[in-house]
């Protein structure tokens, strides 16, 4: 919800800056310039700084594909960054990624020869013999 209202009102700005340039100034090429400069800083704001802040704080959504062949074992958050918890069977290790503002500076921590289900040996009963 908070997204489509931020989308709304960038675009009512974008549009409304675009109209009083290119149509009320008569002046086009610089109106298409700032158009453009606006858009790609809202898209940014967006991207870098509003995305996980709306999820975390405010209810919003977000998607997240797992890779192929791994095992989703957990999710928290540090901060404002994701951090999720996968499981690779192939490889037998745990993988926990970052999921920061912008995937910028993500980090990424393997542990090896983890197995979070461990096998589990079916606990024998004592035979009765007569």
């Amino acid at each position: 919800m908070l997204t489509t209202l931020y989308w709304i009102i960038s675009l009512v700005i974008i549009f409304a800056i675009f109209y009083l340039f290119a149509v009320r100034f008569s002046k086009p090429k610089p109106a298409l310039a700032i158009t453009l400069v606006l858009a790609l800083t809202s898209y940014s704001f967006y991207y870098f700084y509003l995305e996980q802040l709306l999820v975390k704080r405010y209810g919003g959504s977000m998607v997240i594909q797992i890779p192929e062949g791994q095992h989703h074992l957990g999710v928290t958050w540090k901060d404002d960054h994701l951090w999720i918890e996968n499981y690779d069977p192939i490889k037998n290790e745990c993988i926990f990624r970052e999921y920061s503002r912008g995937s910028v500076l993500e980090g990424q921590v393997k542990l090896r020869n983890c197995n979070p289900w461990p096998v589990q040996v079916a606990p024998t009963l004592p035979s009765t013999q007569q």
